[in-house]
């Protein structure tokens, strides 16, 4: 087992770690537009009357959609109808992305419903408007408050992200399958990838929860992690 350790994982450890890049990479991009979609979407259902069921069927859609069907849907679907994402790369961030979106969305509008309406009167009452509101009283206690909910999310959208070599994304997953097929090995080499997924998930939320638990501190929030 060692030398086949050595021979299939060692010998391709920079194969296998160029994969992990491009997962970061399409795990990263695919994130931060699931928030700006799933913000836009939970501002839409609360605050515009006129498209709240567009913002209500968006969501339900996202939630409700296998990711395997939305990664095939983007990457053979979409350039046909859109003309866009032109590349498996930009299909794998909006397919993992849209999932993220619905449940994102849903967890900002629980944030936001949960905080007391006095706030909001208080901010009317010494006259901000409501984008300051949003920005100064809302937004702050909103993130820190659902900051566990969002590192969940991002754990999700790298499992998730085991998916895309579906669509011939090379990722640390389409690398490490790549090696089993050429080799007929798959002990070592899905052993030592699923340490990878292991490691790095747990770096991200160790992370993440440090960086959270600062900012709970620096903002006199005692709930913690």
């Amino acid at each position: 087992m060692i030398d086949n350790f050595l021979r299939f994982v060692v010998a391709n450890a920079g194969v296998l770690f160029q994969g992990l890049g491009v997962t970061a990479y399409v795990c990263l991009w695919a994130f931060l537009l699931a928030i700006v979609l799933g913000i836009t979407a939970c501002l839409v259902r609360l605050y515009v009357p006129g498209l709240r069921f567009l913002a209500i069927g968006y969501i339900e859609f996202c939630r409700a959609t296998p990711i395997l069907v939305q990664l095939l849907w983007v990457n053979y679907v979409w350039p046909d109808l859109f003309g866009f994402p032109s590349t498996v790369i930009g299909a794998g961030i909006v397919a993992l992305a849209l999932q993220s979106s619905g449940y994102l969305a849903e967890t900002f509008r629980a944030g936001i419903e949960g905080l007391p309406r006095g706030q909001i009167e208080a901010g009317l009452s010494v006259g901000l408007s409501q984008p300051q509101i949003m920005r100064r009283l809302i937004a702050p206690q909103v993130l820190l408050v659902m900051a566990p909910s969002l590192i969940n999310q991002l754990t999700v959208v790298v499992k998730s992200s085991t998916l895309v070599s579906v669509i011939a994304i090379p990722d640390l997953m389409y690398q490490a399958l790549k090696i089993v097929n050429q080799w007929f090995e798959p002990v070592e080499i899905l052993t030592s990838t699923a340490m990878i997924y292991f490691v790095a998930i747990f770096l991200i939320s160790l992370s993440a929860n440090r960086i959270a638990d600062h900012f709970h501190r620096k903002f006199g929030v005692a709930q913690r992690l």
